[in-house]
């Protein structure tokens, strides 16, 4: 489990290959992050610079409490509400750049699907209907988000445990949400549906989650989502194709010809 997890973190370490032979498409494929990043970086900062205001206006319960509780509670409730705001942050800035940068994305995968080898047809359907899927698919994923967000809220006001459970849980949650947002335009071009990619990446999962949290990480570091969103479509194809490439030769195991 521990070797499949550090294998997921190599294949966004791979995903950056794509430098040596594509630097001009991959050099596009930051603009649309830079301006997505921009926009979401200033509405976090604002966030953080007011949740203090924001944590007493949602707990008027606990004026009357007696310090230090008072003050020990309402700094968990605030940074809980910017823990929150991250995590649907970094779903909604993955969905946003994918949507604004889709002929840079959509071109860095088929690049990667045809150096790989074997690369599927493109998507069928038309544009309206991939649009609408791909709308589909990440209303459920966000709406999942969202569900979470709240249970990470309520872990967040746990004291001391709670401040240590909710970034590691974020993490983990939200490196899976990235996987399975990451490897859209893979399974699209498979005709794949959002529950055959959960059961195809699910099968290794610790693998999934090694790209996914390496992901997560790297788009908490400043301007790293910028530097990385490129890298990681590249990435998350490699692993879609891989856990594809695994469902069929089990698929042919329990239904050998003959």
């Amino acid at each position: 489990m521990v070797r499949d997890f550090f294998a997921g973190v190599g294949v966004l370490l791979r995903g950056f290959s794509l430098w040596a032979t594509r630097p001009k498409l991959m050099l596009l494929g930051m603009l649309p992050a830079l301006i997505v990043g921009v926009v979401f970086t200033a509405a976090l900062v604002a966030l953080a610079v007011s949740s203090p205001t924001l944590a007493d206006g949602v707990t008027p319960f606990a004026d009357g409490w007696v310090e230090p509780w008072r003050t020990v509670f309402r700094a968990a409730v605030a940074a809980a509400l910017v823990g929150v705001a991250v995590l649907l942050a970094v779903f909604t800035f993955t969905a946003i750049t994918l949507a604004v940068g889709d002929p840079f994305y959509e071109r860095i995968w088929r690049v990667t699907e045809e150096s790989l080898g074997d690369a599927p047809p493109e998507p069928q359907g038309g544009f309206w209907r991939l649009l609408g899927r791909g709308v589909t698919i990440a209303a459920r994923i966000l709406a999942l988000t969202a569900a979470f967000g709240a249970v990470l809220v309520v872990v967040g006001l746990i004291p001391i445990a709670g401040q240590i459970a909710a970034p590691v849980l974020s993490a983990l949650f939200g490196g899976w949400v990235l996987a399975l947002e990451l490897t859209g335009f893979a399974s699209d071009a498979r005709g794949l549906t959002l529950r055959d990619r959960r059961r195809m990446l699910g099968t290794r999962r610790a693998r999934t989650l090694g790209f996914g949290v390496a992901v997560y990480l790297v788009f908490l570091i400043p301007l790293g989502a910028v530097a990385a969103m490129p890298a990681a479509v590249v990435g998350a194809t490699a692993l879609l194709r891989r856990a594809h490439t695994e469902a069929a030769h089990t698929e042919a195991g329990r239904h050998p010809e003959g």
